[in-house]
């Protein structure tokens, strides 16, 4: 099997980045292995153990360490389970279901089975948002309730946004200059205050470590969709050139039996959320 990283000297670096965003949470933890047809799969146990469990799903080539550090308002309430994707950095198998099946929702429901539980509240994030879409499909039943941010898997925009993105992007591989990282964010309307340095650091280990993956989790069937009964909380950007509001947030209304959708106004697909958002989103998990 090819590695999804350019060295083994890169998957040492991108390792090392887990390893300290991990401490810079500054919560205890433990990590966590679970067998599945798709290989071995690493979680953080992490947050108020005596509180609901609540399995997270990260974005597209970030890692579940830098996923607590975006979630990390969660762990007050939450007995979080934080998992690496398979296929991309962190401590799980390096193999790649295909993005266009439903393997990613088969693994979800493997790791929600090996860690014990029949149903979990999940919440995921772009790429994992997908990922938790496609688990919706394959095993409804195994979903209490659900948050998808900046969801791809619902309605995927054509990818023009993102091509246009990848040229600074690229100029960076050539260069290394941070500089051009900075100026993929018109691209996805990115604040400067939503670019602080664990986003920049986890986008710069992207692109100098791993074989970057661009393919996201394809729409899911509504009508399999449909058949998932668990409230779900949608929040789309406004200006998300990948997954747009005004095309996700219709669709997840229509095809979702039991959905409450959010605009996440004049934001792209890297975003800060606000106080309120992050109070939302906790009410609703906690149901």
């Amino acid at each position: 099997m090819k590695s999804i990283y350019h060295s083994p000297a890169a998957k040492r670096d991108a390792l090392a980045l887990y390893d300290a965003q991990l401490q810079k949470l500054d919560l205890p933890f433990r990590d966590l292995y679970i067998d599945t047809d798709f290989g071995r799969t690493h979680l953080v146990e992490t947050g108020e153990l005596s509180g609901p469990p609540l399995l997270v799903f990260h974005g597209g080539n970030p890692t579940a360490a830098y996923n607590l550090l975006t979630c990390r308002f969660l762990a007050a309430d939450f007995h979080l389970y934080a998992v690496d994707i398979v296929g991309h950095p962190g401590k799980s198998a390096e193999t790649s279901p295909p993005a266009r099946s439903y393997a990613y929702g088969r693994w979800a429901s493997q790791v929600v089975a090996g860690l014990g539980f029949e149903r979990m509240r999940c919440l995921g994030g772009s790429f994992g948002a997908g990922v938790l879409a496609k688990w919706m499909c394959v095993a409804p039943q195994q979903v209490e309730r659900a948050v998808l941010c900046v969801p791809a898997g619902i309605k995927n925009a054509l990818p023009l946004g993102a091509a246009a993105m990848m040229v600074p992007l690229i100029q960076y591989r050539l260069t290394c200059d941070p500089r051009y990282v900075k100026r993929a964010a018109p691209y996805m309307s990115i604040t400067e205050e939503a670019l602080d340095a664990d986003t920049l650091e986890t986008v710069q280990m992207s692109f100098d470590c791993v074989k970057t993956k661009v393919g996201m989790p394809s729409n899911v069937s509504p009508r399999r969709m449909g058949r998932c009964a668990a409230p779900t909380l949608v929040l789309a950007g406004e200006r998300d050139p990948l997954f747009p509001a005004h095309k996700v947030l219709p669709q997840a209304e229509a095809i979702l039996p039991h959905c409450t959708t959010r605009l996440l106004a004049d934001r792209g697909h890297i975003n800060t959320l606000t106080e309120g958002e992050k109070g939302e989103i906790v009410s609703f998990l906690k149901g």
